[in-house]
């Protein structure tokens, strides 16, 4: 089963609530999806590779340390959008890549309508973004099309999961880690997580 990391930090359980709540506007929604989206890549970039860089302070030569990985984001149109600045923040170097992916309203599954990956894999990480891993169908295509793509090293960073999700992402891609602000209850019978906070890209743009 692939590693699940759910964060514990006080602060994005605190805005991970805010964030749930209906009443919450699309401009503060978007907001917290930045904050709690820094929290969570603070957490899952921890194991990144260190090369040795010597500098000059104003006072005396230092060893020390730059990232030594190339890394690539791919959100999932539309709603991983709102992940992509605040991981550039922290990471200015990253490349970001598009797919898009829709749910089937009626199999449930997902659709490709967009890729923009480059011709080839140039990159040692590829961090997914999707705030919300519900059915995990378009996760799972997601990765089975970076790995056809050549991508050897991926992560899954959303905000919130539905065991079902949970379960299927790590039972098809073993090797790709997850990680999260929360695992949910459930889904219901029109594949929405629950409690969950609705639809994460209608919430964020406005267009409930």
């Amino acid at each position: 089963m692939a590693q699940v990391y759910v964060s514990s930090h006080p602060l994005v359980q605190h805005k991970l609530t805010l964030l749930r709540r209906k009443e919450t506007e699309p401009k503060k929604f978007r907001e917290l999806v930045r904050e709690i989206t820094q929290f969570l890549i603070y957490e899952a970039t921890a194991d990144l590779r260190l090369v040795d860089k010597q500098i000059e302070t104003p006072l005396a030569p230092y060893a020390g340390k730059e990232i030594g990985e190339r890394i690539g984001l791919v959100p999932i149109l539309r709603a991983g959008l709102g992940m992509v600045e605040p991981v550039l923040e922290m990471i200015p170097t990253v490349r970001v890549w598009h797919l898009g992916l829709y749910r089937d309203t009626r199999t449930l599954e997902p659709v490709s309508y967009y890729n923009k990956l480059p011709p080839q894999a140039d990159v040692d990480l590829c961090l997914i973004l999707d705030p919300m891993l519900a059915t995990a169908g378009s996760a799972v295509a997601a990765v089975d099309i970076l790995k056809r793509w050549g991508a050897q090293r991926i992560k899954f960073l959303g905000l919130i999961a539905a065991p079902e999700g949970v379960q299927r992402l790590s039972q098809a891609h073993p090797d790709v880690s997850i990680h999260l602000a929360a695992i949910d209850s459930h889904l219901n019978d029109h594949a929405y997580i629950v409690p969950g906070l609705g639809d994460a890209g209608d919430r964020q743009f406005g267009t409930a």
